[in-house]
């Protein structure tokens, strides 16, 4: 009877496995996909590296200046300022974890998310065998099963005892005293919780700012929770979308710690000291803080780096569909709009990206307008994508 159900459970995961890759689609980085023929422009969801003529590029700066002259009220300015963090928490209270899918294509865009020797580990898996390649393409999925072991797979993996990564131990009322810890405190209190903080022992470190409700943080996870020394901070100042971080069944805190934070309070400390960051991921965040305190958050967290570290950003270009989207009234100020559920946004050009990142003291790694056409092939509509993802490098 034993044999007998091994058997099956066997063959069942070998059926959800090829049931999983024949329905998966190839991963495809970015520039790979070319539209060389408009008439199989609806063949594909997706087109790589769009060229705008001079007419698409006159009509969306029309459009962008239409929706532009009337202005939002100024006192209605002030409080969307004030309240943002309200509306992202109601944002995340109606959406939950069901508005974004996980971010699978991160380690596509930002391979540098993973330490060097994690991702010749990952290109060798690949290179091995069919098998393997299954395997490792598949990680998203089958390191599911590790999460959902919980402590019985740590116990398996580490030899039992309380949940530790490179001798930290996980302590909420410790990261609690952390993360509130009152003002006022002599320096040899503060050093005393610095030593212990969490993700202390741990070599490669990763910050994302900006963490929603996860549809980053878990598929980093799933491939950082066998690396060993690694962690993962992350941070929303929306408490709502922590909060949907830290009950999510793969979150744990071994490998993670997920904190409430407002990067634009510049006196709010973070639960751990200065230069000790490998990465910190900026994706889709710069661009719902009001222009004029963007260039402060930068510099702050440019201070997180470790020399070498890396910041990883994206975020929406100028003249995207969803500016050209914007009616009169919803403009704040030039290329600055608020949602309809109160929540804001910015659009980039690269050289203002350029010159912030330039600004807070880091090196230009990569810095591009990332033109797509995505495509609706239902209804047989396309729509002008524009994003700005760039690599920064805090020098030696």
């Amino acid at each position: 009877n034993f044999v007998t159900r091994l058997s099956a459970l066997c063959l069942r995961k070998s059926k959800m496995q090829q049931r999983h890759q024949s329905s998966r689609r190839p991963a495809v980085p970015l520039g790979s996909r070319i539209l060389t023929d408009p008439s199989k422009v609806f063949e594909h969801n997706m087109w790589d590296h769009m060229q705008w003529s001079q007419e698409e590029e006159e009509n969306a700066k029309e459009k962008a200046a239409k929706n532009s002259l009337v202005k939002v009220q100024l006192e209605d300015q002030d409080k969307y300022e004030r309240e943002a963090s309200k509306y992202w928490n109601e944002f995340y209270k109606t959406h939950k974890s069901n508005f974004f899918k996980d971010r699978n294509w991160l380690f596509l865009e930002f391979p540098e998310i993973l330490p060097e020797k994690r991702r010749q580990e990952l290109k060798t898996e690949e290179k091995s065998s069919e098998h393997t390649k299954i395997n490792s393409t598949d990680i998203f999925l089958q390191k599911n099963e590790m999460f959902e072991e919980g402590d019985k797979y740590w116990k398996k993996s580490y030899g039992g005892g309380s949940a530790s990564v490179q001798g930290y131990v996980d302590n909420k009322s410790q990261a609690k005293s952390l993360t509130e810890s009152p003002q006022g405190k002599n320096c040899g209190e503060e050093l005393g919780r610095l030593e212990s903080f969490p993700g202390s022992d741990a070599t490669y470190r990763i910050l994302e700012v900006g963490c929603g409700a996860g549809n980053s943080v878990f598929p980093i996870l799933k491939v950082l929770c066998d690396t060993p020394g690694t962690f993962l901070y992350c941070c929303d100042f929306a408490s709502g979308a922590v909060e949907l971080v830290k009950s999510h069944s793969s979150y744990n805190s071994a490998w993670c710690s997920a904190f409430v934070h407002d990067v634009c309070d510049d006196a709010l400390p973070y639960p751990f000291p200065d230069e000790i960051l490998d990465v910190i991921l900026l994706v889709f965040v710069l661009s719902t803080i009001h222009p004029d305190r963007m260039q402060r958050v930068v510099n702050r967290l440019a201070k997180l780096l470790k020399p070498g570290g890396m910041l990883l950003f994206r975020d929406y270009g100028r003249y995207d569909t969803a500016q050209l989207r914007f009616k009169k009234g919803r403009c704040l100020s030039e290329n600055f709009y608020v949602r309809g559920d109160g929540t804001r946004v910015y659009f980039f050009t690269k050289d203002e990206v350029w010159n912030m990142f330039n600004l807070a003291g880091l090196t230009e790694v990569q810095n591009l307008v990332d033109r797509r056409l995505q495509v609706n092939r239902k209804k047989k509509v396309q729509m002008q994508r524009v994003w700005i993802q760039s690599k920064f490098q805090k020098p030696l």
